[in-house]
């Protein structure tokens, strides 16, 4: 069982930089894949970025790509997603998944879920 909590949403100034958290509990965390998605009122949940157990591998959704990075510590059992150059149409909350097999845009299937961190981009 992995319990995963996000922090590090708010309100910020479109330009603006947020940086996210995500607290994973569990023994197992470094053998797991990690990711971000984000849902906008009225909108679909969508990806938005994903990390390999080890690190090694990243994958971002078009929309952000070249603004965010994901990058994990495996030894403090957290995800982190750093975002620049924010837009308005970023505003979301944001969540935290994992799991032990799925990649990529099939975290959109993944085991574990966080409660989601809010996001808001003043223009």
């Amino acid at each position: 069982q992995v319990q995963l909590v996000e922090s590090g949403g708010g309100l910020v100034q479109a330009g603006g930089s947020l940086r996210l958290s995500c607290a994973a509990s569990g023994r197992t965390f470094s053998s797991y894949a990690m990711g971000w998605f984000r849902q906008a009122p009225g909108k679909e949940r969508e990806f938005v970025a994903a990390i390999s157990w080890s690190g090694g591998s990243t994958d971002y959704a078009d929309s952000v790509k070249g603004r965010v990075t994901i990058s994990r510590a495996n030894a403090k059992n957290t995800v982190y997603l750093q975002m620049n150059s924010l837009k308005p149409e970023d505003t979301a909350v944001y969540y935290c998944v994992a799991d032990p097999r799925r990649y990529g845009l099939e975290l959109r299937r993944a085991d574990y879920w966080g409660q989601g961190t809010q996001v808001t981009v003043s223009s």
